[in-house]
């Protein structure tokens, strides 16, 4: 039985241990008037393996032996010397730190965010088991992603890239025509839907437009494509431009009766000599689809027999010596067939295809830019890492991140869109 990957994405989401030696961050509360004697708080405990959000400490409790109300006092009269004013319940917020790169840091709940926007754009219904395994195959990239996404943003700021207001309106007008939204309501049910409000959705939006900016300017700025380096990416992948050869086939299948048991050699030459029949009404000039939806026994039968189109590799190689000699319009011989005799007819046949290089001139261009615009960003963002001050907090997460790095460069998706 499975279920919406909400209803169990907090007990699955991989366990951070907060360590002793883990760093926090902390938001201590606002301090309280002094008053004429405080209660202390009750020690906030260390904070447990978390699964969603933010790790909080609930509020200090008051000891049992401590009045938990000020003595009442009448109007104008001074408080007696002995009460005692009991604090405000406090709260402290702690987030565990995985990395800081350049000063700038990721936090756990950061992380977990992450992995459950990856499970949502998945669409999918996935057991507690699909969900764990799923995490864990996505959570190296997500954390990839993340690191690489604040080096670009850092990046991006040292260039002194911004966003104004006049291109997040434009982008975000493009958002609400491409999904069709064309009413305020219907756009914020379609934010509600992602797990976004439009403030979020504007860090995002900021975010990657100032990414694609740096990769503008810094990555594809410096590519460039000549026509020698166009036709040798042609010749070396000219399967990339061919189409394949194809063939369509109509099929009659005549199956031997059978009891369920045995197979009787009088009736399987019935069988043979009705076979033996219909081809003759084929090359009498009788249609092959008509005698096919009078006569057949395959499923293909409700569409005349049509099979395709498909290609020769594809068949069988005994079906295949029997179509290969055949033109359009030829029938094969009578063949035997698992459970009875078969005839083939070849309808259509068409050969292998080589685009001539001046028709696929514009995707062999397509195709060159992308191979050396990965390159030149996979050598990019290995400078920006070897370059930025990356100190973790996680070993674990250390780990996942130098074992995901020794791969080839994977670009940050585009995040929250």
């Amino acid at each position: 039985m499975t279920k919406s990957f909400v209803a169990v994405a907090a007990a699955v989401l991989i366990v951070l241990p907060l360590a002793a030696a883990a760093q926090t961050t902390s938001k201590p509360p606002a301090k309280p008037a002094a008053p004429a004697t405080q209660v202390p708080a009750t020690k906030v405990p260390a904070p447990g393996p978390t699964t969603t959000g933010t790790p909080a400490v609930s509020p200090a409790t008051t000891p049992p032996t401590t009045p938990t109300t000020t003595p009442t006092v009448a109007s104008g009269a001074a408080a007696p010397a002995s009460a005692t004013a009991v604090a405000a319940p406090q709260t402290m917020l702690l987030e565990q730190i995985l990395v800081k790169v350049n000063g700038d840091i990721i936090t756990k709940t950061e992380l977990e965010a992450r992995q459950v926007d990856a499970l949502r754009r998945r669409g999918q219904q996935l057991s507690d088991e699909q969900l764990k395994k799923a995490i864990t195959d996505s959570t190296p990239d997500i954390l990839v992603d993340a690191v690489d996404e604040l080096l670009l943003m850092q990046r991006g700021k040292e260039l002194g890239y911004k966003v104004t207001e006049e291109q997040y309106k434009r982008v975000l007008e493009n958002i609400r025509k491409e999904n069709k939204l064309d009413s305020d309501e219907a756009f914020a049910a379609a934010l509600k839907q992602e797990g976004l409000d439009m403030s979020v959705l504007r860090k995002n939006l900021e975010r990657q437009l100032i990414i694609n900016q740096v990769q503008q300017v810094e990555v594809m700025g410096k590519l460039g494509l000549n026509e020698e380096e166009a036709r040798r990416y042609y010749e070396e992948h000219k399967k990339d431009f061919t189409t394949p050869a194809a063939i369509t086939l109509r099929e009659l299948v005549l199956n031997v009766p059978t009891d369920g048991k045995n197979v009787g050699v009088a009736r399987d030459e019935e069988t043979r000599k009705k076979a033996d029949g219909v081809l003759a009404r084929i090359k009498a000039g009788e249609a092959f689809d008509k005698l096919v939806t009078e006569l057949s026994d395959s499923p293909s039968k409700a569409n005349g027999g049509l099979v395709g189109p498909i290609q020769p590799d594809e068949l069988a190689p005994d079906v295949r010596k029997l179509i290969d000699p055949l033109k359009p319009g030829q029938t094969t011989a009578v063949y035997r067939t698992p459970k009875g005799y078969g005839i083939f007819k070849l309808e259509t046949a068409t050969k292998a295809e080589v685009k001539p290089f001046e028709q696929a001139r514009e995707e062999v261009g397509n195709k060159v830019y992308e191979a050396k615009r990965r390159a030149e960003f996979d050598k990019y963002i290995r400078r920006l890492r070897g370059e930025g001050i990356i100190e973790w907090k996680n070993e674990e997460m250390q780990k996942l991140w130098i074992t995901r790095t020794s791969a080839p460069t994977v670009e940050p998706k585009n995040p929250g869109l």
